[in-house]
């Protein structure tokens, strides 16, 4: 089974990354179909959360800590045909993401 591992450091507070998954959560939900469930706070690791993801050929787990958004991927045998485009497309999509939550302020 193809795996994808994305690791990305983000420099943001806590619940701006938290918010940054929720967003990317629900995108997933909506554009790909994705059942995602969130986990309650872990205890003792600063804050760390995640989120687990399931559709047909595709699961994985989404982790937020203090200063990582961590991203492990494993796709099913269709799907994997197309990991290395998948992988770039989950990297654009996390840097739009991280980008955006530091736009300066609207006038």
């Amino acid at each position: 089974m193809p795996l994808i591992h994305l690791d990305h450091a983000h420099g943001l507070a806590t619940p701006d990354a938290f918010a940054i998954a929720d967003d990317w959560a629900q995108a997933a939900q909506r554009d790909w179909g994705m059942t995602v469930q969130v986990s309650p706070d872990v205890q003792g690791a600063g804050g760390e959360r995640s989120w687990q993801f399931r559709r047909s050929g595709a699961d994985g787990t989404l982790r937020v800590t203090p200063d990582r958004f961590i991203l492990d991927v494993r796709l099913g045998f269709l799907l994997g045909t197309y990991k290395d485009r998948i992988e770039s497309q989950l990297i654009k999509n996390l840097q739009q993401y991280v980008s955006a939550s530091f736009s300066p302020p609207s006038k």
